[in-house]
């Protein structure tokens, strides 16, 4: 093991499993040349330590959901309560408290043509401890979801990747519209654990192994259901997580944003509405990183007229669901 406690293979199974979250572990350990006893002991150590978790989550555009980007902006020390409030709905992700500690950044998700204002325009205004809302909606996604940084890691090989890369997803036939209940069962039990065992999933849904099955491929094959990984930034040497909201002209916002897309750095970057039209997540290994990449490849982008840049202080809700209770309870978001 390396200093901080994680190695090449403990990198190399992370990214097999970003490409794959159900792939076997006999088929992992022979692409990367172990044993299986040595994958199923390694994922067993990161998972139990909370260093990754293997998600099983639905695409917004596929089922035919909005998101939009929250920044709450909050009255001095209330920012982790609102948070940690804002974490514990069922619409939210990736809920973080931003750099000066007032401000807090969340994703959310409605389906469309139903009501997406009732939390962004009118619950957390009324609130006392809120002192204004700005929301954003995506337009165009240029990196995320699916596409993780971890991609970007050079874990595997390009021969490793290629046998362990499942066929891409048809989405020729459009959003496929809201999901049964009946699936919901299955995506619900899928989100709390990716790698959840068949015969659990059928304990969850009711339908036989060859129904679960069958209802597993057809939601992969059309792109509803991917699978993530959220990890430590430990993992990777991520020290550094920063949230970056550029100002880029109409006529090269394209261009720029998949541009962006390419950077190693980049977990997460869209295309949103509002003055500021591009916005990314940045992940360096520390702060003198995150100097060189905004003075030398941010920099680059002739296109970018005006940034504003808040570290992440800390995450309180990643992609998932939120498995661990907040550490207190003093207002709703809901």
């Amino acid at each position: 093991m390396e200093s901080d406690g994680y190695d090449d293979l403990d990198r190399a199974l992370a990214h097999a499993l970003q490409l794959d979250g159900r792939a076997p572990f006999t088929r992992i350990a022979e692409v990367l040349g172990v044993s299986d006893q040595t994958v199923a002991r390694r994922y067993t150590r990161l998972r139990t330590t909370g260093t990754i978790r293997v998600l099983g989550l639905t695409d917004p555009m596929a089922v035919g959901d909005v998101v939009w980007l929250v920044r709450v902006r909050c009255l001095p020390d209330t920012a982790l309560a609102v948070a940690e409030a804002l974490a514990r709905r069922t619409d939210t992700s990736w809920v973080n408290v931003l750099s000066d500690g007032t401000e807090v950044a969340a994703s959310t998700r409605a389906a469309h043509g139903q009501e997406s204002d009732a939390l962004l325009l009118r619950k957390l205004p009324q609130t006392p401890r809120v002192v204004g809302v700005s929301a954003y909606c995506v337009l165009h996604e240029y990196f995320g979801g699916q596409q993780s940084p971890v991609n970007k890691s050079g874990a595997l090989t390009a021969e490793q990747i290629e046998r362990l890369r499942p066929p891409a997803a048809d989405r020729s036939k459009g959003p496929r519209g809201p999901l049964g209940a009946e699936d919901r069962k299955l995506l619900d039990a899928l989100a709390r654990d990716g790698r959840t065992p068949l015969a659990e999933l059928v304990d969850a849904t009711g339908w036989s192994q060859s129904t679960v099955r069958r209802r597993l491929a057809d939601l992969r094959a059309d792109g509803t259901l991917y699978f993530d990984v959220d990890y430590s930034p430990r993992l990777f040497r991520q020290g550094v997580t920063t949230t970056m909201w550029l100002s880029v002209r109409p006529s090269e916002l394209d261009a720029t944003g998949q541009k962006l897309a390419d950077h190693p750095e980049v977990a997460f970057a869209c295309a949103t509405t509002g003055s500021k039209n591009l916005m990314a997540t940045v992940v360096c290994p520390d702060v003198p990183a995150l100097y060189t990449y905004l003075t030398t490849r941010i920099a680059e982008l002739p296109a970018v007229l005006d940034m504003e840049t808040s570290p992440v202080l800390r995450r309180i809700k990643g992609p998932g669901p939120l498995l661990t209770p907040p550490s207190r309870v003093p207002w709703r978001a809901s």
